[in-house]
């Protein structure tokens, strides 16, 4: 019996409109910038404009990494509603992949911008097995006192009070076939601007390594720790962080190369540095686990991987021969693959915009035990 897991982050599937980029340019779109726009009101009709116009070619890319990846469940992030998730659904996932997706999850989570983690299920998997949920519970309310996690690094951002989850860790009890499978579907805090002296992967990296010990003190308070090793579970999301990377070096023009590095620290140190669960795309080469590319110009560009799939040290061993897949079709064109990693993109991919998304879908079919 097998079971195709995915995560993916489709970037800002939304229901409403921003306006805010007339008062705050920091917030306004490129293009927009371009024009002169005195009033307010023309400049929301222009937005409205811009966005529904990119929109349905970005949805139907993300649609068909989607259909790629060809999951029994599809973890998510940055879904603005319920109402996003059932219109994206029906107006586009049903017509790369069919009656699929039947069974949906979603609750509102803490991100301030109203983007939450979702969860797609099938009614059964490929081979014919029923999935089944049993309970599902959200985390967002979680507090860093509840959890006896708050320390001097956290108080210069954050309160005891603060709720630990900047979006939320929902968790799924699932039967798959009558076996058992815990899903746990985060979407940690993002990377922020630079503070006292520390650049934002460093400044934020406390308020992740609380995520993490948060999610794993919620999975040993459901499984007894020391008893976690066993069972069958898998962690899936963004994390925000990365515990290695692949700097890109060179000019368009002149040619790249690519310098693998690991990274001295990173807040998912909670998950790994004693086995508590393994990042199996680590079973991939050391060039070609890279889920979203970064650049800030030539002198900051690198290759890393964000987006997940931890997988119980039970689940892990009974699927030691098998390797995830990334699906990279929907990446833009500036993207820099090394090589021998190139992809045929979707059709009407532009040179940035628009696309499936800057991530990209990981998925893997799995025994479970």
């Amino acid at each position: 019996m097998s079971l195709r897991l995915a995560t993916f982050n489709v970037e800002n599937l939304l229901t409403r409109f921003d306006f805010t980029g007339f008062r705050n340019q920091l917030r306004q779109d490129r293009v927009i910038k371009l024009f002169q726009v005195s009033s307010e009101g023309v400049y929301q009709q222009l937005e409205q404009a811009r966005v529904i116009a990119a929109t349905d070619d970005t949805r139907q890319m993300t649609a068909l990494a989607i259909a790629d990846a060809d999951a029994d469940i599809l973890c998510l992030q940055e879904i603005d509603n319920m109402a996003a998730l059932q219109a994206f659904e029906y107006g586009y996932l049903f017509r790369m992949v069919g009656n699929g997706y039947r069974q949906k999850y979603l609750v509102e989570g803490n991100d301030s911008r109203g983007i939450d983690v979702a969860v797609l299920m099938r009614e059964e998997t490929r081979d014919g097995q029923k999935i089944e949920l049993r309970e599902v519970r959200s985390h967002a309310m979680t507090t860093y006192r509840d959890l006896d996690l708050f320390d001097e690094e956290l108080a210069l951002t954050n309160r005891i009070d603060d709720k630990i989850f900047k979006r939320d860790c929902l968790e799924l009890d699932l039967l798959i076939g009558g076996r058992p499978f815990s899903l746990y579907v985060v979407h940690f805090k993002s990377m922020g601007n630079p503070r006292d002296g520390l650049d934002g992967r460093q400044s934020t990296m406390p308020i992740r390594r609380a995520e993490a010990r948060a999610v794993r003190r919620i999975i040993e308070d459901r499984f007894g720790g020391g008893h976690t090793g066993k069972k069958s579970f898998a962690i899936c999301g963004d994390m925000n962080d990365y515990q290695e990377r692949i700097d890109v070096i060179g000019r368009r023009g002149a040619g790249y190369r690519f310098e693998h590095q690991d990274e001295a620290e990173s807040a998912l140190d909670v998950f790994s540095h004693d086995g508590f669960v393994e990042n199996v795309v680590r079973r991939r080469a050391a060039l070609d686990r890279w889920t979203l590319y970064h650049s800030r110009g030539p002198q900051e560009q690198w290759l890393c991987q964000l987006d997940y799939l931890w997988l119980s040290p039970d689940l892990a061993a009974h699927n030691a021969g098998r390797l995830p897949e990334i699906i990279r079709s929907g990446q833009p064109y500036r993207t820099i693959f090394p090589p021998g990693q190139e992809v045929e993109r979707y059709p009407r991919t532009g040179w940035d915009r628009p696309k499936a998304s800057d991530h990209c879908p990981v998925v893997m079919t799995l025994d479970l035990p």
